[in-house]
């Protein structure tokens, strides 16, 4: 990944040209930590960011402030190449970025108090895989995707970006897949919280049937119902 590496080097060069160190918000960190994503093959495009506590969008009451992408193309956008995420960066130093789930990964997205306490049990059952914090509020469980099943009636589509409003109204487990994309770190929230990573992309992907189980169970334990709350896409 030769040209990561080079615009890693610019950015930081000009971090310093700046006086400025470069730190986890600094442009150069930044786009060291997608490049890490990009690596591992998670494609990307550029979504919104905090403008003051609103969204950088021109949308009046953003349902989703800095949490959606830029464009509606974002699924022909997201890509794996470095000098792309380079120049989206470059003009955009504050840009979020979003992954499209569905094609190399699929994100399994539950409350944090799930999110905790599925963790300490896969990680006892030697489970890796990446997985981000939502500020204090989401896990994301980074999984191997499903892809295109042979069977489409074994295949879900995604409600969830298309109305994005309606988060509020499925507050239990939410499988990202094929049509849908979430946040990927580094990432600002309007809160002033951020999307982070607790276990890098450099991580095996695991099997998300596995993976699925133990989150189950988890949002059962403290109240989040999967079944009656769950929604896949």
């Amino acid at each position: 990944m030769e040209s990561g590496g080079r615009w890693t080097a610019w950015w930081q060069k000009r971090d310093r040209e700046r006086g400025r160190p470069a730190v986890a918000d600094s442009p150069a960190a930044r786009l060291d930590q997608l490049l890490g994503a990009v690596r591992a093959g998670f494609p990307l495009a550029p979504a919104a960011h905090p403008a003051g506590y609103r969204c950088s969008c021109d949308r009046v009451a953003c349902p989703a402030p800095a949490q959606h992408p830029v464009s509606f193309a974002w699924q022909t956008q997201a890509t794996t190449d470095p000098e792309q995420l380079a120049r989206w960066l470059s003009r955009d130093p504050q840009a979020n970025f979003i992954t499209a789930t569905g094609r190399v990964h699929d994100v399994l997205d539950v409350p944090a108090e799930a999110g905790r306490l599925a963790l300490e049990r896969l990680t006892a059952l030697g489970v890796e895989g990446p997985v981000a914090a939502v500020g204090e509020d989401r896990y994301l469980f980074f999984t191997a995707t499903r892809g295109t099943p042979v069977d489409e009636d074994e295949w879900w589509p995604s409600a969830l970006d298309s109305t994005p409003d309606t988060m509020s109204e499925h507050p239990g487990l939410r499988w990202h897949c094929r049509g849908s994309y979430t946040l990927l770190p580094p990432a600002a929230l309007p809160d002033g919280s951020e999307v982070r990573w607790l276990r890098g992309p450099d991580q095996p992907l695991p099997d998300p049937l596995r993976v699925l189980d133990v989150l189950t169970d988890a949002c059962t334990e403290v109240g989040a119902v999967a079944e009656e709350q769950w929604l896949i896409g």
